[in-house]
């Protein structure tokens, strides 16, 4: 087993994570998470700057700077915005980030306007039982089949209008936190602010135990990841290792659980890198962690918008299992202690290539290897050689 890795505060974890889920976020409304997470990073003494927009990047000092490494987790959440403003004033939404109007209905909600905010539920068009019967069971599930019925003077369109309720304007979804004696965590948006949390704890973790990066590291905290663009723009350093943090879905077919902290091996964008993944295997092995393999059909990360605005980086994805993920998600301290107890070991851990900080140019000697050449080679003695494939088309 490796050196003891400094040992996460859980309790500030939970003391976070709950003031974080209390802060509505949805993508394109996330000024007031970036301020309180801004707020623990001045702290902890770790330094930062922010994009325009308000995506977060730390730095972490090492021994070295080059090659640095780079670990994400997303401050935005899902959520809706107004669609239009119908004749009986109530709303139709239109969603934000990728997520199915089964879980929004009976929701109680926060609607921004320009001016204030107004409560409100989220209802099927067909509400009442003991007015449509039946029929109620009948309806489709879509965006278009749900409504938002505002807390307020509001029967007409112009009632709505009065109250200076636009197309356009933000809904937050309640989070309806419960922390039980289980250990169990249920809330909405769980995703990410659960990621957020372990990450501020081993973050934490590591300034208080004193010990010294080998090379730097780059804490990130980005506000577009449920619409696609998260850390596209996020890395202006030499960046060559780059950990995504998010959420693995509990579920049928899926090798993830709520008590294990969860290894990536690909996502809907691919394959992660091959041998950056098994550095964070070996890592969990060594520190005796309780780990899962996964692959994630239906999901992309903050780690797949950074390859595709074009960084050269390798990338991996940690993550804590969740069951009933973007509905009513539920995990257990189980997978967060274990993700922030992995996340302290790899920012501690030195570089899975050191050689990364520069390009391998010239020659192959510095190039990596997944299995060994001559092995890969000799794996498939099936394959004919170049001299027999010449022949054959001689002979043709």
């Amino acid at each position: 087993m490796t050196s003891k890795i400094p040992e996460p505060d859980l309790a500030y974890l939970q003391k976070v994570l709950l003031e974080m889920l209390a802060i509505p976020s949805p993508t394109g409304f996330t000024d007031t998470i970036v301020r309180y997470v801004a707020e623990r990073l001045e702290e902890l003494g770790i330094p930062f700057e922010m994009t325009r927009r308000g995506t977060i990047r730390a730095t972490l000092k090492g021994r070295k700077n080059s090659p640095d490494r780079a670990v994400s987790a997303h401050l935005d959440t899902i959520g809706a915005a107004v669609r239009a403003v119908k004749d009986n004033g109530r709303l139709t939404l239109a969603p934000v980030g990728c997520w199915s109007s089964r879980f929004a209905e009976g929701s109680r909600v926060s609607l921004f306007t320009d001016n204030g905010v107004i409560r409100g539920s989220v209802l099927p068009l067909m509400a009442s039982g003991h007015a449509f019967n039946t029929a109620v069971d009948e309806m489709p599930i879509s965006w278009d089949h749900i409504e938002l019925r505002l807390d307020a003077y509001c029967a007409t369109r112009a009632d709505c209008e009065s109250l200076g309720i636009s197309v356009g304007d933000f809904v937050a979804f309640d989070p309806l936190p419960e922390f039980t004696e289980s250990g169990h965590i249920s809330a909405r948006h769980l995703d990410d602010k659960a990621g957020v949390a372990a990450l501020l704890a081993a973050l934490k973790a590591i300034v208080d135990s004193g010990e010294e990066l080998m090379i730097d590291c780059h804490p990130l905290f980005t506000i577009t990841e449920e619409t696609g663009s998260g850390a596209a723009a996020a890395l202006p350093w030499d960046v060559s290792e780059f950990v995504g943090i998010d959420i693995a879905p509990v579920a049928p077919g899926q090798h993830s659980s709520e008590h294990a902290v969860s290894i990536a091996m690909q996502d809907s964008g691919g394959p992660y890198d091959y041998h950056l993944s098994r550095h964070l295997l070996r890592l969990a092995s060594d520190n005796e962690l309780p780990a899962r393999r996964d692959l994630f059909r239906y999901y992309f990360s903050d780690a797949h918008s950074a390859v595709t605005a074009g960084h050269d980086i390798r990338t991996a994805l940690l993550a804590f299992g969740c069951d009933a993920t973007h509905g009513y998600e539920r995990t257990h301290i189980d997978s967060l202690a274990a993700l922030s107890r992995l996340l302290g070991a790899y920012i501690l851990s030195p570089p899975v290539f050191a050689s990364d900080a520069q390009p391998a140019t010239g020659s192959l000697d510095r190039f990596s290897h997944q299995l060994e050449h001559d092995t890969q080679m000799e794996s498939d003695t099936r394959v004919p050689s170049v001299d027999s494939l010449v022949g054959q088309r001689s002979e043709n």
